[in-house]
């Protein structure tokens, strides 16, 4: 595969943040950040106020909008900030 772009890579950087400010809303966050562990392929999200809401709750709200977004990540996982 190919290197990406420089176009691309900002790209890609923008539906993180795009990703990351849809839940910060969705969640009604203070707060959020996120890294990346490249070696895993996984995108760790956390979010201030995450822990308030069950297993349940965090499914049906970040669900919808983790399918529509399509970053080739293994896993994004949230954690409360």
């Amino acid at each position: 595969m190919a290197e990406p772009t420089e176009e691309e890579l900002q790209e890609w950087h923008k539906d993180i943040e795009y990703l990351v400010g849809a839940l910060k809303e969705s969640f009604e966050s203070a707060d959020a950040r996120h890294s990346i562990d490249e070696m895993n392929d996984t995108l760790y999200i956390e979010l201030e106020g995450l822990q308030d809401y069950s297993e349940e709750e965090i499914s049906e709200i970040a669900g919808p909008l983790l399918e529509t977004i399509d970053l080739d990540f293994e896993d994004i996982i949230l954690l409360p900030l």
